[in-house]
């Protein structure tokens, strides 16, 4: 079993920065590829950004210039840098996790709990 804890959310002003952390727990794992997704009320929810074991990303195109994504293996965190946020960058994100377990081998996904941005002045 895996668990993935994200931090970093927040209220922050248009133009302002947040660095979102998601964090993979357990035993008998690792990680590939690793995503942030968010979702805004009455919407679907979006990719925002991914990044895999090698290190290629790729991003939305709304938050292409503004955000990064990178990630840490020796510590199973993926992070979101945003800055200049504006208003319409406020959702729930959510990070998930593509694994591969070791024993028995299977590839599986998972999600964490979420961390509200809200973007206003």
């Amino acid at each position: 079993q895996v668990q993935l804890v994200e931090s970093g959310g927040g209220l922050v002003q248009p133009g302002g920065s947040l660095r979102l952390s998601c964090s993979a727990s357990g035993t008998g794992f690792s990680i590939n590829a690793m995503t942030w997704y968010r979702q805004a009320p009455g919407n679907q929810r979006e990719l925002v950004a991914g990044i895999t074991s090698g290190g290629n990303t790729n991003y939305a195109d709304s938050v292409k210039g503004r955000f990064t994504i990178s990630r840490d293996n020796a510590k199973n965190t993926v992070y979101l840098q945003m800055n200049s946020l504006k208003p319409e960058d406020t959702a729930v994100y959510y990070c998930k996790a593509r694994v591969s377990m070791h024993r028995p081998r299977y590839d599986t996904a998972y999600w964490g709990q979420g961390t509200q941005v809200t973007v206003s002045s």
